[in-house]
């Protein structure tokens, strides 16, 4: 028999892999009920709107989120293979959590998820770059960010060692 919490678990699994493939905007409710085998009315009983599975999805990042930003590095390298670490273990949530509900931030309503994504980012960049940025500095934290963004989003289908291996080589050029 299956229990509503498995029910949401293959809900869940099921968003979270439909996402990453194809975007949060590109998957519908019917898509992710057709992945498990229910009516887009029973995952809506459980999910509705569709923003609660993002919710859902990235509340065990935003607490790793957070860890990642309030810990005190001893160096950029250190902070650098964190991230990477981080982007790596999450790159199935990546392509929400940065690609899709950030893609415009500049319309993020304050307390929104945007406008909770956009600020990480910010937070992540201020920690890449430093105090006071000289051109250059920016210009490589805003090319690493999207160096390790593009590298977990779009190599899904690669090992997870291989694409940690990679994009820490990558980010350690920066």
């Amino acid at each position: 028999m299956t229990t509503p919490d498995d029910t949401r678990s293959r809900i869940l699994a099921a968003a979270r892999e439909l996402f990453a493939e194809r975007g949060y905007a590109a998957t519908s409710l019917a898509d992710i009920a057709a992945a498990v085998g229910l009516t887009k009315t029973a995952v809506a009983y459980h999910f509705h709107p569709k923003d609660r599975l993002a919710l859902e999805l990235l509340s065990p990042v935003l607490g790793d989120m957070l860890a990642l930003l309030d810990t005190t590095y001893d160096s950029r390298a250190d902070f650098i293979e964190a991230l990477v670490g981080f982007a790596v273990r999450y790159r199935s949530v990546i392509r929400l959590f940065m690609e899709d509900l950030a893609a415009d931030d500049s319309t993020a309503e304050p307390g929104s998820e945007r406008a909770t994504i956009k600020s990480f980012r910010d937070e992540i960049y201020a920690k890449l770059a430093g105090d006071d940025p000289t051109p250059e500095a920016r210009l490589r934290s805003w090319a690493l960010l999207g160096a390790l963004q593009w590298g977990a989003v779009k190599t899904m289908d690669l090992p997870e060692d291989q694409v940690h291996a990679a994009l820490l080589k990558t980010a350690r050029a920066y």
